[in-house]
């Protein structure tokens, strides 16, 4: 129920940009709702089947999966931010840039390289047997498991919590840690009673990315085995043939999720440190001993190594011996559905992010726009294959309603158009990811404050002429930070593209996954390269855009 006074407010100040507020929450609403429903919908008779032999092990595989990585990225994420944030030694820039480079692998292209890799047949135990004249345990490098999984996970999400706990030690006030050292702690105190205390809200906001990242995986658990919530979700709908039973898992999963977000908000508004003073320090760096500098440049290097350059190093060495059968027109034609379907998701996903920050600014925060932006958060936090769950049914139900209409065009009154269209599937990108673009625009927003805003509204300019002629040329970074940070995730995005894309249309993900899934790996390295490569171009931007707005 909203307060009468907020209602008032928004009546008073309803224009285009709040009606198209309004129609992009509901927009985020509509499809989650269509999954929850599926929870009040009879069983049909595959649903026992389902909940003796596969809901549980479902559920017990994905949590030991969701707290190994999350644990395991914890340690990795949080260690590399303070070597980098508290130390000086040699190579620190360089290392600062390339722990953000696993982002650009998808964890499912880290997964078929490392798989490969590893086997009887890989390039590893090749060079042993043949080199070396060992001839491995194999026990020592099966990772087709569940620790290999969380391996992987590890190596290629833990970016998320390095990158949020290293900026909130640089950003705000250095006052404790320097204390601490002026009183003479030495420094693993300082890391566990200072260090650890002060960043639990960053460092539980990147672990909560990191646990809906994991449940979102599909590449990674059908190519390891592990019968995920996400996998079982496949595995009814495309094994099994039953929708029904797959909406019912994704409702479960979802209440599962919204639970998981609740309690991050609550730990996160729990662990929230102020400084008593207004005035923030930036925190000053230590140079390390020969000795210190040494350990530091040797554990920065195995995480390199093990994240990024050993993997990218392994596809340019089978994109060698396969690119000649890759290259070719169909080649050119994923790039071009690729690039299409991002660019035009993403100028959709942009523009509804800088209405709804902008809305939300103008009403102060009122519980609409509290609201409005809670739903456009959550899409993110929902796994692809559960959003194209709902997503599919809702434009279902809109070609079924949409009938009539396409009798009257003479298409036939059972005609699946929307549902058979890039129409959904960017839609789905726009509801997954827009809470990415909003995070980017509305940081923007709070950077350069109302002042000038309000200033040019005292004057007598309208909220449209404000926002072009004020608020665009100050907040543009961050509108290309958001920009680039889409762009990346749906580059990456597999279960939504699986799911929803029509019919004989591959991105240059789906490519990757079903050479591998045919067994193809070396096949499947050209199309990753380009994924990895683009994702490279988007960090460096990415990067380049934080230094300067540090600078």
């Amino acid at each position: 129920m909203i307060p009468s006074a907020s209602l008032r407010n928004l009546k008073r100040k309803l224009n285009g940009w709040v009606l198209l507020s309004v129609i992009g929450a509901i927009a985020a609403l509509i499809p989650s709702l269509y999954i929850l429903f599926g929870l009040f919908g009879k069983p049909n008779e595959n649903w026992q089947q389902i909940k003796d032999y596969m809901l549980f092990d479902s559920v017990v595989q994905s949590l030991y999966l969701v707290l190994g990585t999350v644990f395991f990225s914890v340690i990795v994420g949080v260690t590399l931010a303070w070597l980098v944030a508290a130390y000086d030694f040699p190579m620190r820039k360089f290392f600062h840039f390339v722990f953000l480079l696993p982002l650009a692998i998808p964890p499912y292209i880290a997964a078929y390289t490392y798989g490969a890799m590893l086997s009887y047949t890989g390039s590893i135990q090749v060079f042993m047997r043949n080199t070396l004249g060992v001839n491995p345990n194999q026990a020592y490098f099966d990772i087709l498991s569940m620790k290999g999984a969380i391996f992987v996970f590890t190596m290629f999400l833990y970016p998320y919590i390095y990158l949020m706990t290293k900026t909130f030690l640089e950003k705000q006030s250095a006052a404790f840690i320097e204390n601490a050292r002026l009183l003479g702690k030495g420094q693993l105190h300082i890391f566990f009673r200072i260090v650890l205390p002060l960043s639990q809200g960053a460092i539980i906001g990147g672990a909560s990315l990191v646990a809906f990242e994991v449940l979102n995986d599909f590449g990674v658990t059908k190519h390891y085995g592990i019968s995920s919530f996400t996998a079982t979700i496949f595995k009814t709908w495309f094994g099994m043939y039953d929708v029904d039973s797959a909406l019912r898992l994704a409702a479960l999963l979802m209440s599962g999720i919204i639970g998981l977000f609740i309690i991050e908000r609550l730990l996160r508004r729990r662990r929230i440190y102020h400084s008593a003073t207004s005035k923030i320090n930036p925190l000053k760096r230590r140079k390390l001993s020969f000795l210190g500098a040494s350990a530091a440049i040797f554990i920065s290097t195995v995480i390199f190594a093990l994240s990024f350059a050993i993997p990218v190093v392994q596809l340019i060495v089978w994109a060698t011996w396969t690119y000649q059968d890759v290259f070719n027109s169909k080649f050119a034609q994923l790039v071009w559905n690729t690039l299409l379907v991002s660019f035009v998701a993403i100028s959709v996903l942009m523009l509804l992010a800088v209405i709804v920050a902008n809305v939300s600014r103008s009403l102060n925060r009122s519980v609409f726009s509290l609201a409005a932006t809670k739903l456009i958060l959550m899409g993110y936090s929902i796994p692809g294959a559960v959003l194209s769950i709902g997503v599919l049914a809702l434009f279902i139900s809109l070609d079924h309603r949409l009938s009539g209409l396409y009798a009257w065009l003479g298409w036939g009154s059972s005609k699946l158009v929307l549902s058979m269209s890039l129409v959904m599937l960017v839609f789905a990108y726009v509801v997954r990811f827009l809470g990415v673009g909003f995070n980017a625009v509305e940081a923007g927003f709070d950077k350069i404050g109302n002042r000038y805003t309000e200033a040019s509204r005292t004057l007598g300019m309208g909220m449209t002429a404000t926002f072009f002629k004020v608020d665009l040329p100050l907040i543009k970074g961050s509108i290309l930070a958001g920009f680039l940070l889409t762009f990346m995730e749906i580059m990456k995005e597999l279960p939504l593209t699986l799911l929803l894309r029509p019919f004989n249309f591959e991105t240059l993900a789906t490519k990757a996954y079903q050479y591998a899934s045919d067994e193809q790996i070396h096949q499947a390295s050209v199309p990753s390269l380009f994924i990895i490569a683009i994702g490279m171009v988007t960090v460096f931007f990415y990067h380049w855009l934080g230094e300067k707005k540090s600078r």
